[in-house]
């Protein structure tokens, strides 16, 4: 049964703000968080996720970044990272984690590239490719709700 899920990146500013805005969206009944491994603690979601978010209904203007803990990472039922790097990082820090934490793109095999310090275009195509990923993995969440 999935009741949690946290989505976690590296600096939590662009790519897991923009990722759980749309989980939270499309999944109004399940508690969806976001988190860094490295979080620009305090901060918030870039301006150009904002921006975007906002074009598609979603504020995330109240966004702020969080570290990674972890309470947040055991509490988990589903752990969505944006590469096999920031899996193997959660699965080492936190063992218990292991057989929750995928890939955001894990069902059509993608990454979602950093877009932090580019232009609109890279966060135009992380927020596609986190479309791409919440769209598989909503249906298979509420499968298991």
């Amino acid at each position: 049964m999935i009741k949690t899920v946290l989505v976690v990146c590296i600096g939590n500013i662009c790519r897991s703000p923009m990722a759980e805005g749309l989980l939270k969206q499309d999944l109004p009944d399940i508690n969806v968080v976001s988190a860094g491994l490295a979080a620009l603690t305090g901060q918030p979601a870039e301006p150009y996720a904002v921006e975007l978010m906002r074009d598609r209904g979603v504020d995330i203007t109240g966004h702020r970044a969080q570290q990674l803990s972890r309470s947040m990472a055991t509490s988990a039922d589903l752990i969505l990272v944006m590469d096999n790097t920031q899996r193997q990082e959660i699965q080492r820090l936190y063992p218990a984690t292991t057989g929750r934490v995928f890939r955001m793109g894990e069902l059509g095999k993608f990454d979602v590239p950093d877009p932090f310090r580019e232009a609109r275009p890279a966060f135009e195509n992380a927020l596609q490719l986190i479309q791409r990923g919440v769209a598989a993995w909503v249906p298979r969440i509420q499968a298991l709700r």
